[in-house]
């Protein structure tokens, strides 16, 4: 994880290169390496950055903002909410397919996999890439946020008619990020088993997405995973 190495689909590197050799990314690389040899980190290296290369920048529709990653052994791969298909479905993902059942009629799927969201443009960005296991938000301080946050504002500024998914008073922060007149802001609940009685269930985020790609030429989301 280097200027130069850096495995990041050649179209972010070509709007977020310049930030590999920022103070902070310099620091937040190394601080990272350290931890990987030292400690259990998840996800594994190769999927630091799973969200960005499996979602093109060119192919960006839909932004879903989580946390960090999953903490525990075999869940996290790099995409906010998901999981490997053999691995147990977590408490916020099972909400999240609820409500989508709820929404557009579409079954509570066996398994809790997202790639096939991100390979249509579901840009499934954790705020922070990296965590040590058992240990949540241990990563919060050390840079990722910077990243991830110009991230945000890059969609924003070259991109216009983007959806973006804001679950939890976490990710609504992230709204001053976003040029509301350009894009489309959905906030609701976190779909966390303590919130998402409180205004996930029944936001209709997902009609809502399809809805207004529709209305700007946008091909729609085929939420089954």
């Amino acid at each position: 994880m280097n200027e130069k190495n850096v495995k990041i689909d050649d179209s972010w590197f070509e709007v977020l290169g310049g930030e590999f050799s920022k103070d902070y990314f310099i620091l937040l690389r190394n601080f990272i390496r350290q931890e990987y040899r030292n400690k259990i980190i998840f996800p594994h290296p190769k999927n630091i950055f799973n969200a960005y290369n499996t979602t093109s920048f060119n192919n960006v529709k839909v932004v879903i903002i989580g946390q960090d990653p999953y903490h525990g052994p075999n869940q996290a791969h790099g995409l906010c909410f998901s999981v490997k298909k053999e691995v147990k479905i977590p408490p916020s993902l099972k909400n999240i397919f609820k409500e989508i059942k709820n929404d557009l009629d579409i079954p509570v799927p066996k398994h809790g996999c997202l790639k096939k969201w991100a390979k249509q443009g579901v840009f499934l960005l954790n705020n922070i890439l990296t965590v040590e296991s058992g240990k949540p938000n241990s990563h919060k301080n050390c840079g990722w946020s910077k990243f991830t946050d110009k991230t945000i504002q890059i969609i924003s500024e070259k991109k216009s008619g983007v959806v973006f998914l804001f679950w939890g008073k976490f990710a609504h922060q992230k709204e001053i990020l976003v040029n509301s007149k350009k894009h489309l802001i959905l906030k609701a609940a976190h779909p966390s088993p303590l919130s998402a009685y409180g205004g996930f269930f029944g936001c209709q985020h997902f009609s809502k997405t399809n809805d207004y790609l529709k209305s700007i030429n946008k091909e729609e989301i085929d939420w089954r995973v």
